[in-house]
């Protein structure tokens, strides 16, 4: 069983690396082979052939239910159900909306903002709403978060915001008895009003329902540097305790009934079931809970049936089942931490001769678990916490034996004994807070995450052997070739530059701007995007990861061209993540905190034998605070490039008269976006670019890039590409030439190309 459901799964993450979705052609072909394997017995073939086709169908059916391009932009009326616990700040709520009756052929699920909303919004309502919808679409940057390809696994076929003119109406609430979702939003009710809105609170929901929508950033990045956000999230190890629990109690206390026509055990195991499907539901069935409650029927089923199960075996079932009900799961990171993470503490402690006690068994698991989670981690998140066998030692207990049980207590009580649940969330906060103080201090601790580059697949392809030649038995020989296998993740480095050399990203950031510069030895970086809300901003979200994925260390300039927010809004996250030697920009009041510099016409230096030289602004600045931005131009013998920020014909008419020829260059950035009020004809004209970048949002308010500029670009004759269209753009001088190359031409997938 484990074989096939390893070639199931080979077929279907061949699918997953399709630039395109297969034309229907290819179906016919594929049952046809399939045919024939199943009609020659060639079992192993015939799974890996099932997986793609399995994964084609499931592909082509969610992407044509996805919004059609002529409505984009345009006011639909809908009706339907809110679909799950929707996501609020102090400027909008967020959240998924099945549509039950609408005027045009939309999705079956779309994600909707409401700016503002003048109702409390919770799951299960049913709402009447206009709305204002787009394709799903999202920035597409190295090492950040996939936007696109998340919608695509959540089965979301457009987004958009709700119109509040004509005015949303709320046609029902929906009952918590007919709705999981409900149910869940009925007990975070209950919990904010008994409660309030502590920070236990927050963990309590997360423990309990699943929902940390509530914990903050800073929380957030403590658990990811300790290495232990998933305690803080329900997990499979949460439900098979919690089921574990229940089996115990239920077979003392039926054994004790002396009803023995229906045996204790069978009984138990149907019980320690029941509560953990319904454990999962309050997690929304997340891909993890999925998993735990298929292993937890076959170990259940097992005891009833009296039968015996190899864990393998068991751990096989719950993988093709999962990938039956839903083959995009293999994009998920948390798909391959939670399967693999079972897979090695089976490894490493199954058939092992002898039996561990309590200390030493935890020990060893999580000395298996960090050794064969970090090539993932490197993959996926660029960074290995070593802090985390010693964080997990402590609050694995903490979390599983005190934590979650005491968190469910005060939700079972809250509906019947409130004042109990006080009691009972005193006990909780207590331990929470004295379990945040110990992670806090650990995350605090020097070196207690190392981040690196992403891996190469050829180094995983050596880690991944290494991993189970250092965790097999003892008494194995040659175990220390496992650590050998593992250098390759260490000591590969991101495509090194030569001298001259440069390289320049325009990142993907939406309506914003942010690029980052590297020679041989140095990094700068160019404005930051912009900042959402208190939880969320480009500096976080694309440019620290990025970064990551490049293997770099410090920043030796940072520059912020002006202080609009989608110029600067990212800085502080950026600077809170990462050192910066310098700081340049136009308002040094803005970045008081950072002893920034005031950038002016004149300034340069020299790294690996190119040359940064700012432009602008000039020594009595200009009215404008758009016009004061930071001109910079980088030249090598192999090409040039000019940042612009968001400077208007003011500053460009001084740029042309005060610099003339010496403007000229190979790739221009667009001055703001785009904008008809910048690239003037003159300037332009002047510059003579062969390549212009367009740093703009996709179906952006503004309508940039505008028309007239595009037509001006059109006139010299020079090739404009748009990060809204084109993702990340990549600028490479080197080997005498310049290429110029984007993310979606390179890297995209189907769900990227629809």
């Amino acid at each position: 069983m484990l074989v096939s459901t390893l070639l199931f799964l080979a077929g279907v993450l061949l699918v997953q690396q399709l630039p395109t979705s297969p034309a229907a052609e290819w179906l016919a072909a594929g049952a046809v082979i399939v045919g024939l394997m199943a009609w020659r017995r060639f079992w192993r073939g015939l799974f890996f052939m099932m997986g793609v086709l399995w994964a084609v169908l499931f592909a082509m059916n969610r992407l044509s239910d996805s919004l059609p391009q002529p409505l984009e932009g345009i006011d639909i009326p809908v009706k339907g159900i809110i679909a799950d616990l929707p996501e609020q700040d102090e400027k909008r709520a967020r959240f998924d909306f099945v549509v039950t009756d609408s005027v045009r052929d939309l999705p079956s699920k779309i994600k909707l903002s409401w700016y503002y909303p003048k109702h409390e919004i919770k799951a299960g309502q049913h709402w009447s709403f206009t709305v204002k919808l787009k394709r799903p679409h999202g920035n597409l940057n190295p090492g950040a978060f996939d936007y696109e390809r998340w919608l695509f696994t959540e089965g979301i076929g457009a987004t958009g915001y709700v119109r509040n003119s004509p005015a949303p109406v709320l046609l029902s609430d929906e009952s918590a008895w007919y709705s999981i979702s409900a149910g869940r939003q009925l007990i975070i009710d209950r919990l904010s009003q008994q409660l309030g809105d502590s920070q236990s609170v927050a963990l309590v929901k997360a423990l309990a329902i699943g929902d940390g929508s509530s914990i903050p950033q800073e929380q957030w990045e403590v658990f990811r540097k300790t290495g232990t956000l998933h305690l803080m999230v329900i997990s499979g190890s949460h439900i098979g305790l919690i089921a574990g629990l229940v089996y115990f109690i239920v077979l003392r206390c039926w054994a004790w009934t002396n009803l023995l026509a229906w045996p204790p055990q069978r009984v138990a195991a149907l019980s320690a079931l029941v509560a953990g499907i319904l454990y999962s539901a309050l997690a929304g069935f997340s891909i993890p809970t999925q998993r735990a409650v298929v292993m937890l029927a076959i170990f259940m089923a097992a005891i009833v049936l009296q039968r015996n199960t190899h864990p393998f075996n068991t751990l096989a079932v719950a993988l093709f089942a999962v990938l039956l009900l839903d083959p995009s799961a293999v994009l998920s990171a948390g798909f391959w931490l939670s399967f693999l993470a079972v897979a090695v503490i089976v490894y490493a402690v199954d058939g092992r001769l002898g039996r561990p006690g309590y200390l030493e068994g935890v020990i060893k698991i999580n000395w298996a678990t960090t050794v064969a989670l970090s090539p993932l981690s490197l993959l996926f998140f660029q960074q290995i916490s070593l802090i985390a066998p010693l964080a997990n030692l402590i609050a694995v207990p903490v979390v599983s034996f005190l934590a979650v049980p005491l968190s469910l207590l005060v939700v079972i009580t809250v509906f019947i004994l409130p004042a109990l649940a006080d009691k009972l969330f005193f006990l909780v906060d207590a331990v929470l807070q004295g379990l945040w103080w110990v992670l806090n201090e650990l995350a605090a601790a020097p070196l207690s995450v190392i981040n690196h580059a992403q891996p190469p697949f050829w180094a995983l392809c050596f880690a991944v052997p290494g991993v189970l030649v250092m965790l097999a038995p003892a008494g194995m020989p040659a175990r220390w070739l496992g650590l050998v296998m593992f250098l390759p993740l260490v000591f590969t480095e991101s495509e090194r530059l030569e001298s001259d050399d440069f390289r320049m990203t325009l990142l993907d950031v939406g309506q914003g701007l942010s690029a980052v510069v590297q020679t041989s030895r140095h990094v700068l970086v160019f404005d930051t995007g912009a900042k959402f809300s208190e939880q969320s901003d480009m500096g976080q979200s694309v440019l620290l990861p990025f970064l990551r994925q490049q293997g770099v260390e410090k920043i030796d300039s940072l520059i912020i061209s002006h202080g609009d927010n989608d110029h600067i809004g990212g800085a502080d996250s950026l600077l809170a993540g990462i050192e910066a030697e310098q700081v340049l920009t136009s308002v040094p009041q803005q970045l008081s905190g950072h002893s920034p510099v005031a950038c002016e016409a004149g300034q340069s230096w020299h790294w690996d034998g190119v040359t940064f030289m700012m432009l602008s602004p000039r020594s009595s600045g200009f009215v404008s605070e758009n016009d004061n931005s930071c001109v910079l131009r980088i030249q090598s013998d192999k090409g040039s490039v000019l940042l612009t920020g968001d400077i208007e014909a003011v500053a460009e008419s001084w740029l042309v008269e005060t610099y003339g020829e010496q403007l000229k260059t190979d790739v221009l950035i667009a001055a703001h976006h785009g904008s008809k009020t910048s690239s003037t004809s003159t300037f332009v004209q002047t510059v003579q670019p062969d390549y212009v970048l367009i740093p703009a949002g996709y179906r952006n308010q503004f309508g940039f890039p505008h028309q007239s500029v595009l037509k001006r670009y059109q006139d010299i004759k020079a090739k404009w590409l748009n990060v809204a269209d084109q993702g990340a753009i990549f600028v490479k001088a080197g080997k005498e030439s310049l290429i110029v190359h984007t993310m979606r031409t390179t890297e995209s997938r189907y769900w990227n190309s629809h």
